[in-house]
């Protein structure tokens, strides 16, 4: 059994390593086949609980982190899938017992950083960054570990417009562990916080060069859009939907970001409304809850779209493009002075939140 679990463990990481789905698909049927053969064993059943998470399949994961919990409610991992399932389902305050409970068993770089993540929720930006430099000191020496690290400070120091310390997190991701995506994709935001947009396109090409993710690709096309390069920027979109339907076909849900997507980029706006209704049932957090007041903003639901805006700030998060599209929904209710207002913040925050937006944003108080 232990060889099983740890296969099945082991293919989730190559699909870490490379985006491709299909080893998903391949420690599902490893990790399944163990717990066949031995219904209570722990590997598996968080392995499970851990693939059910990357995939996006949030309710199931919380059944399996429950259920390995119960197996061993000693084991500090257990926690760590609850957390994450409970915090994408938006219940939030429960997600955040799991991660001090996980954190008091065990406080190692997962634990570190999931208080992080927490801390960056609820707009405490220094408490965030406190919790991930205890994780960047446990993880120090340990290659892609490290370089994760590093990823997730270069990410919070961009939230809040901190391009210089992101720039330097980036670099220091690539030198702990050369090639890696992820410290590519870091590297573009960070360059193009600072304005230097073909250093951030270069960048972004090559994360995408690496693990052509969705995410990545949609950056790197908003930048070619961005510097006038508009038939490039169409193929990467055009990319987007073939790898989406390899994600689909290898069991990743993808409501939420397709329908982000394809609400910035005007895509099937009704069609849109409806996956990121779907996707918020599925997915009730913050950002299911920002995705589908975007949705609505864009399709002219601009009194639903406020409510649901309220929602995806109740937390006090710190994230500009929430303040933006707040103030874009404003603006379409009449309410100009409060347009204004949320523009600002989202400016004051972040002067370059999004290739997209961020321009806009700038029109407006314009």
């Amino acid at each position: 059994m232990r060889l099983l679990g740890a296969l099945g463990l082991a293919y989730q990481q190559r699909a870490r390593e490379t985006g491709d789905p299909t080893y998903y698909t391949k420690s599902d049927e490893v990790l399944r086949r163990a717990l066949r053969l031995a219904p209570r064993d722990l590997i598996a059943t968080s392995g499970l609980g851990s693939l059910a998470l990357s995939r996006h399949r949030f309710r199931e994961a919380l059944g399996l982190g429950r259920r390995a919990r119960a197996i061993s409610p000693t084991t500090a991992r257990n926690y760590g899938v609850i957390g994450d399932a409970l915090v994408e389902l938006g219940r939030y305050h429960q997600g955040f017992q799991a991660f001090d409970t996980m954190s008091g068993l065990r406080p190692d770089v997962s634990s570190y950083a999931r208080v992080g993540h927490a801390r960056l929720l609820l707009g405490e930006v220094a408490g965030a960054r406190s919790a991930l430099r205890s994780a960047l000191d446990a993880s120090l020496g340990q290659g892609e570990i490290e370089a994760w690290t590093r990823v997730q400070l270069s990410k919070a120091a961009f939230s809040v417009g901190r391009f210089a310390p992101a720039l330097a997190q980036a670099h220091a991701a690539m030198r702990a562990f050369p090639g890696y995506a992820p410290a590519y994709d870091s590297l573009a935001w960070a360059e193009y916080g600072r304005g230097h947009v073909q250093e951030a396109i270069a960048a972004e090409q090559e994360a995408v060069d690496r693990i052509p993710l969705p995410q990545y690709v949609a950056m790197l096309g908003d930048l070619q859009r961005a510097d006038g390069r508009a038939a490039e920027a169409r193929k990467q979109y055009a990319l987007i939907a073939v790898i989406e339907r390899l994600l689909v076909a290898n069991g990743v849900q993808t409501d939420l970001e397709t329908a982000l997507f394809d609400v910035d980029h005007g895509i099937r706006l009704p069609a849109s409304l409806a996956l990121a209704r779907r996707a918020q049932r599925e997915r009730p957090s913050i950002d299911g809850d920002d995705v589908l007041a975007w949705a609505l903003e864009r399709t002219g639901h601009c009194g639903e779209a406020l409510r649901y805006s309220k929602r995806a700030l109740r937390l006090g998060t710190r994230d500009a493009l929430k303040y933006f599209h707040r103030g874009e929904i404003e603006h379409c209710l009449g309410h100009r002075a409060a347009a204004r207002s949320w523009f600002g913040r989202a400016l004051a925050l972040n002067p370059r939140f999004s290739v997209l937006w961020a321009p806009v944003a700038r029109r407006e108080l314009r």
